[in-house]
């Protein structure tokens, strides 16, 4: 079968059920028991039980509950959509692009939960900050900087990202005033030229 993960734990039980739609649902799971109970609490045995299938698979398609979370964090970051809706057809526009995209998954009620969960639990553990570090720095801000024409391009990439958590913290984690009851619009205006000086100005 091919996209799944051999070698790590042992095989399936007999009687999980496995296949694309048992993998789809260990996310799913995943992304929910974490947002629920956060990274310390949540486990690899209490993610099967929620998804309907053996811990067994859930080692045989991610390995540890580190990379499970890190699976989880790529559903809902969705790398693949993210960089070519950050990039665009040139870096003309990338601030107002990246201010927007970013502000709207935190928006959106359905993204919303899972991202407090990973910023919560990077925020109070090692190992999930550890995770999300890695995640953050490999799949999204090296491909970004990749694609920087300036000097020190990853450096940048990086305060463009620690300005953008920044409001997530303050906005959605902390819910400090007036940040937290900010109109979307008008922080997109107030930041875009920012992140823009970042990528962009030599």
């Amino acid at each position: 079968m091919t996209g799944v993960r051999r070698g790590r734990g042992r095989p399936p039980k007999a009687g999980a059920v496995d296949g694309p739609d048992a993998r789809t649902r260990i996310l799913e799971a995943a992304r929910a028991e974490f947002a629920e109970r956060g990274y310390d609490k949540t486990s690899v045995r209490g993610i099967a039980k929620a998804a309907g299938v053996d811990p067994a698979l859930v080692h045989h398609y991610f390995g540890t509950k580190d990379e499970v979370f890190a699976a989880a964090i790529e559903l809902s970051f969705e790398p693949a959509l993210l960089i070519p809706a950050i990039m665009g057809e040139s870096t003309e526009g990338i601030g107002e692009r990246l201010a927007r995209y970013f502000l709207g998954v935190w928006e959106n009620p359905v993204t919303r939960t899972p991202l407090l969960a990973i910023i919560r639990s990077a925020l109070t553990h090692d190992a999930a900050a550890k995770v999300l570090r890695g995640f953050v720095l490999r799949r999204v801000l090296e491909r970004v900087a990749d694609d920087l024409d300036v000097p020190d391009p990853k450096f940048r990439a990086e305060l463009a990202a620690s300005h953008m958590i920044g409001i997530a913290i303050l906005r959605y984690v902390i819910q400090v005033e007036p940040m937290a009851s900010a109109r979307p619009e008008d922080i997109v205006a107030l930041v875009a030229p920012t992140l823009q000086r970042y990528l962009t100005e030599a």
